[in-house]
């Protein structure tokens, strides 16, 4: 292994160098290796122009007890200056700098800090380190290299380069002298160039070029929306996505980020899309891309065990699935840390039926996920204790067990336009609302309520939060983003369409349990009865608003004029509304079902005799429900009794009498029912000056929407950030 020293040349004392002399930024580029690094590192320098106009840090693995001599050699072989890095340095142009032995480096603020290296799962991670802080540091002006080398160091890092809007690159294994660096950063996914050094350092020249360039600018793609609009619709038109819902700040930057590796200004840019298709994929990919880990932020999973994982298996039969959907959920390792997670928390139990539900977008992340494979370089925070339990050692990595995997299923899906699942214990969804509109959040989260079970749990990232829909969820763990399903109505507002994605299980077998469980011919026989049997109704809660409707109510109930409103009352018949109120408030009082019957109403231009049942439902919570059922008989059909004297034919004025007593009668009940229906309403004002006595108390609660608001800010850091490295571009621009 190749160590080094500090140049022989007379160097400036860079501890008294500060940041703020820099007046704009300029892109770094980050280089890895390990075994064969010395070689990789020369050829890469002796076709390196001396006036990129970029900074160039270099981390090699040293020994820690000798000196290191790759300065020196390595200043040999350019003429830009080649320093050993001191704590405190300034990054500048057309520099080299190396890390000095047994140490950690890290970008901040334009300054390169020294700190004692630590090991990460048994490994000095060293490269990771320095990329991560690039990608923070220096967003879409950040560059990765990783060279020959023996680990996975810098494979993660450079995703998140990649993630950041930055270029990566990897050098190509047949000219690596070790190839196990390049090849895992390669197997990840995160990078864009695969080269030999010498040409790694060709490309590096024509980014600076095309980045000197007038065209192709950040400022172009923010203010050019014909051609933008173009790229979406070709999107849409080749993946079904429409990404126009999403964040453009962010879609904006991976849009630049494709020019930048084209080297195409965005009018030749959509060119080339409508031209090349595999371009069309490569940009949806970097739409998609999501930086993710095993059991990122454990004090998440702590919390899950502690205040979630009880809660849902709580009074659950072992004939009930315990039912969770991770949206986004790239490649699986967040799927399979709460698999993992879950399984620890049942220890000594009898296990359950666990379905564990997992969607994203990105096919090709799918294809990751469902086959549970993962390179050494993934499991840096898996516990050797979690690895022996839960993991097969396989060729190049580690796959995840069979019984993990056949608790998982994997889907192509878009959240944002198909129908979602359904009866959930837990909706993972972490650090995907950052990336969506607000008006597409606003959409979201009500499905998220939806989908939920009335006793179920929503996780979201740490900068994300339910925002204006604290009347749907309620905090259960402020810190770690866990909420709990509030009892109230659904508030959807998705017109989804039907998707041709088809679901697809880890499990090798072409028909799991779970598939079988689901084909139980009674079920099925029971739910198509049911359907053409069972009476019509309504759910509704002690508020009287319609949370579920069941079968046919058009008979009975219908939308007013107006603005959409679900109260029962409201949407009910005028015949009705008086009978049903009056029903509906002696089920609360009593606890008990209560009927009423013989209600003459007209539908459909046919006089019918209505009867209709309140039965109050038993649930866990507190909040009353009610189901409402609905039944009608036409009163042509009502049993005529038996007449001893010889039927004969009517008259014609015969049968208008008997049309005008049947009038008479109906006008008689719709006045009496109109009088009660007047009393009620003096009730509801009386009713309603004790609401405004109350008022203070609703006054004093408003410390939870200040609350509420905080959680709010806390979202509006990743859109600040956003904007702060637009200005950033543009200032450079101007």
């Amino acid at each position: 292994m190749n160590i080094n020293q500090q140049s022989l040349q007379p160097q400036p004392d860079h501890s008294s160098d500060v940041v703020e002399n820099e007046p704009e930024l300029f892109p770094i580029v980050g280089i890895g290796a390990s075994a064969g690094g010395l070689e990789a590192f020369t050829q890469l320098l002796e076709h390196l122009p001396n006036d990129t106009g970029m900074g160039f840090v270099l981390v090699q693995h040293l020994d820690p007890n000798h000196k290191s001599l790759l300065t020196e050699i390595l200043s040999r072989k350019t003429q830009m200056p080649v320093l050993e890095v001191t704590n405190g340095m300034v990054v500048k142009p057309n520099h080299v700098y190396i890390i000095p032995p047994n140490k950690k480096m890290i970008l901040a603020q334009g300054v390169l800090k020294l700190t004692a290296r630590e090991k990460t799962q048994g490994k000095y991670m060293s490269v990771d380190s320095l990329f991560y802080s690039l990608a923070s540091e220096r967003g879409d002006k950040a560059v990765g290299v990783v060279l020959s080398g023996e680990d996975g160091d810098g494979s993660l890092g450079l995703e998140a380069i990649k993630e950041a809007g930055g270029i990566t690159f990897a050098q190509s294994e047949k000219s690596a002298k070790a190839n196990s660096m390049p090849h895992n950063a390669a197997a990840i996914g995160g990078v864009d160039f695969i080269l030999p050094p010498s040409e790694i350092a060709l490309e590096l020249a024509k980014l600076r070029f095309f980045a000197d360039a007038s065209y192709g600018t950040v400022a172009q793609v923010q203010s050019d929306e014909d051609n933008l609009n173009q790229i979406f619709t070709l999107l849409r038109t080749a993946t079904g996505i429409d990404f126009t819902n999403y964040k453009h700040p962010t879609l904006k930057r991976r849009i630049q980020r494709r020019l930048v590796i084209n080297k195409l200004s965005l009018e030749d840019y959509v060119i080339h899309l409508q031209e090349n298709p595999t371009e069309v994929q490569a940009l949806s990919q970097d739409f998609s891309i999501h930086v993710t880990s095993f059991f990122r932020d454990p004090e998440v999973f702590e919390a899950l065990k502690n205040q979630v994982f009880p809660r849902i298996t709580e009074n659950k039969s072992q004939e009930e699935p315990i039912r969770i959907w991770v949206p986004g959920c790239s490649t699986g390792e967040e799927v399979y840390s709460i698999a993992i997670c879950l399984l620890e928390f049942l220890d000594g139990q009898t296990l359950p039926k666990i379905q564990i539900l997992a969607t994203d977008i990105s096919e090709s992340a799918i294809d990751k996920a469902r086959s549970g494979h993962y390179i050494h370089s993934l499991l840096e925070t898996v516990s050797p204790l979690r690895l022996e339990r839960f993991f097969i050692q396989v060729e190049g990595g580690y796959q995840i067990s069979k019984s993990v995997r056949q608790m998982c299923v994997f889907a192509k899906q878009n959240l944002s336009a198909d129908p979602p699942f359904s009866k959930l214990d837990l909706i993972s969804c972490r650090n995907v609302l950052i990336y969506l509109s607000p008006s597409l959040q606003q959409k979201v989260i009500p499905l998220f309520h939806y989908s939920l079970k009335p006793t179920g749990f929503l996780l979201l990232g740490t900068s994300e939060s339910t925002g204006d829909f604290s009347d749907l969820f309620a905090v259960v763990n402020k810190k770690q983003k866990i909420y709990e399903r509030k009892l109230a109505p659904s508030q959807l507002n998705f017109h989804f369409f039907n998707s041709n994605y088809s679901l697809k299980t880890v499990s090798e077998n072409k028909i799991t349990e779970y598939a079988s469980a689901d084909l139980d011919l009674q079920s099925l026989a029971d739910q198509i009865v049911w359907k053409k049997y069972a009476p019509p109704g309504v759910v509704i809660n002690s508020d009287m608003e319609i949370l579920q409707f069941r079968g046919e109510t058009s008979p009975y109930l219908g939308l007013a004029p107006g603005k959409p409103n679900f109260n029962l009352l409201k949407m009910a018949q005028n015949s009705l509304r008086l009978e049903l109120r009056k029903a509906i408030k002696q089920a609360k009082q009593q606890n008990t079902s209560v009927k009423k019957s013989g209600i003459q109403v007209t539908s459909l231009e046919q006089l019918r005799s209505i009867s209709f049942e309140v039965i109050p439902i038993l649930t866990p919570s507190l909040e009353q429900y009610f189901l409402v059922l609905f039944e009608s008989v036409p009163l042509s059909a009502t049993p005529i009794v038996e007449r001893t004297d010889v039927l004969r034919p009517q008259t014609a004025i015969e049968k208008e009498l008997n049309q005008l007593k049947q009038e008479l009668a109906t006008n008689k009940q719709e006045l009496a029912g109109t009088r009660d229906y007047l009393q009620s309403v003096i009730q509801e004002q009386e009713l309603a000056n004790q609401d405004m006595m109350t008022a203070n108390e609703e006054i004093l609660s408003s410390n939870e929407e200040y609350q509420s608001t905080n959680e709010e800010l806390e979202t509006a850091k990743e859109e600040i950030q956003s904007t702060n490295e637009e200005l950033n571009t543009t200032n450079e621009e101007l």
